[in-house]
């Protein structure tokens, strides 16, 4: 979901990336960090969050002049011992002090935050109908809430587990492909192959050969 994160260079807000992610890193640093709910980005940023899908901003574009104070505040506690759990902690604080304000989750955002946790927890979710289903959501009503308060479609958040399931089992070279694909609801292996290539950047056979155990 939306993440938070102040480094000893930028402090920025990102939105939810619809691929993979790649950040390389080099050298020696650090950087504190928060990932908020799915509820909260809306709550944060006062606007459908589908705004910051697939980029981030700085941290000063969402909470103006605190994020400046905080972003100076957790340099400063992290400066010195950066690896110390104290300092970990007292950066946590300074987020929460800044975050607290926007702590009240309102009902929509509890709908989301229930929907997220229902396909995430139940692999048996393969379809948007089901989904539907378990809420009492149209279709309209369901892809307005997700589209605004996490910026892409029920279809991604299904597919999202899917894959991340299929990215566990890729790494473990456990399960063919053929069965696989079965199990995670697909008609067949190649649109299994096209959906993960397409979201991950790679095939299954080179995202085993190159992450697996």
């Amino acid at each position: 979901m939306c993440l938070a994160v102040v480094a000893e260079d930028y402090a920025r807000f990102y939105g939810i990336t619809s691929g993979l992610s790649r950040t390389t890193l080099a050298g020696d640093g650090w950087a504190v960090g928060v990932m908020f709910t799915p509820a909260a980005g809306h709550l944060l940023t006062r606007t459908p969050v589908a705004a910051f899908t697939d980029r981030f901003v700085d941290l000063s574009e969402v909470f103006g002049d605190s994020s400046t104070r905080l972003a100076g505040s957790v340099r400063a506690a992290m400066a010195d011992a950066p690896r110390s759990p104290e300092s970990h902690r007292v950066s946590m604080d300074l987020f929460d002090d800044m975050l607290r304000p926007f702590a009240t989750v309102d009902d929509e955002g509890h709908l989301i935050n229930e929907v997220v946790a229902f396909v995430e927890d139940n692999p048996d979710v393969l379809r948007v109908e089901q989904v539907r289903d378990e809420f009492g959501l149209s279709e309209r009503a369901l892809q307005r809430l997700v589209h605004r308060r996490i910026g892409l479609t029920p279809k991604w958040l299904i597919q999202r587990r899917r894959l991340q399931e299929a990215a566990g089992r890729l790494r473990e070279r456990a399960t063919p492909l053929a069965e696989m694909a079965a199990l995670l609801g697909y008609a067949d292996q190649p649109h299994f192959v096209r959906d993960f290539a397409k979201v991950v950047g790679m095939t299954p056979a080179v995202f085993a050969q190159r992450y697996g155990l």
